[in-house]
């Protein structure tokens, strides 16, 4: 004897009773778009209400801008780099301007973690990799906004105004901010302890500062640093920062960056190679992220 047949529900009327599961098409994308939308904004009213931060992170990269660069713009001729000392650090500091933030995402997804907060987020009907995307996209926009304000310094340091250079240095933050958040969140979900992200920064911050080109020419290091600055993702930064400026500005020319067997890389293809390297710590986050705790 067959079972007799379960009357298929009519959804075409839209009555209130139908199951929660029942949604119509597209509704769980606008869900996880939404989820996206809220961490971003977690992270900018954060930013808001926390202006004597924000300013205290600006401090260090105008100190070195003005302070450091002042002085030793006196010492380095200009023939030596291509252009006055300040406007050779300015990529740096705005490099160190981003990573700051972009390196705190990192930092408060351990402690949200500990603090019992990350565990209260992943009971949202959207997938983990919906909110570690959020968290990334919310970074990057922080660190390219206080970005920006130290962009508001060009000027000072003998770079026009000029607002396609000024369009093409944001890109180039926004991209450097991308893959520097995605590193973060890469080691912070490897990581357990924010002590052990600490140390670890700590070892590895100043020397990739250095090795990225931001305060001295990395065709000035030794022949075993180029190897090393070729594999550092801030170097890629900085070059690119660097290389936009000389070409809205014209005597102003780039001093020798990254170099590969002799040659520099195309502006394009480092770019790419940045992009690429956010997009696959990226991923490499969201597979460590997307396992049951």
């Amino acid at each position: 004897m067959t079972a007799p047949a379960v009357p298929a529900p009519d959804t075409s009327a839209g009555t209130p009773d139908a199951p929660a599961t029942g949604r119509e098409p597209g509704t769980p994308l606008r869900h996880e778009l939404r989820a996206v939308h809220a961490l971003i904004y977690r992270d900018l009213l954060r930013l808001s209400s926390q202006p004597a931060h924000t300013a205290l992170m600006l401090l260090q990269p105008v100190l070195y801008l003005f302070v450091l660069g002042g002085g030793l713009a006196a010492l380095i001729p200009n023939s030596s780099l291509g252009v006055g000392y300040q406007t050779y650090l300015f990529p740096g500091m705005l490099m160190m301007t981003v990573q700051t933030p972009a390196i705190m995402v990192g930092i408060r997804l351990i402690t949200d973690r500990q603090s019992g907060y990350l565990r209260e987020l992943l009971m949202a009907p959207v997938s983990r990799s919906t909110l570690l995307l959020g968290s990334c996209a919310g970074g990057t926009i922080v660190s390219t906004v206080q970005g920006a304000v130290l962009l508001g310094l060009a000027g000072t340091v003998g770079l026009p105004y000029d607002p396609l250079l000024l369009a093409l240095l944001l890109v180039g933050m926004i991209l450097t901010s991308f893959t520097i958040t995605a590193l973060s969140l890469a080691l912070a979900v490897t990581l357990g302890r924010p002590e052990i992200f600490h140390m670890l920064l700590g070892l590895v911050m100043m020397p990739l500062l250095f090795l990225s080109g931001g305060f001295f020419p990395i065709e000035n290091l030794p022949g075993w640093a180029h190897a090393l600055a070729a594999a550092n993702p801030l170097a890629y930064g900085v070059d690119l920062l660097r290389r936009c400026i000389a070409l809205r500005v014209p005597d102003q020319a780039a001093t020798a960056g990254l170099d590969w067997f002799g040659r520099q890389p195309p502006l394009l293809l480092e770019g790419a190679l940045l992009l690429a390297g956010g997009v696959m710590a990226l991923l490499w986050a969201a597979h460590r992220f997307s396992r049951p705790e």
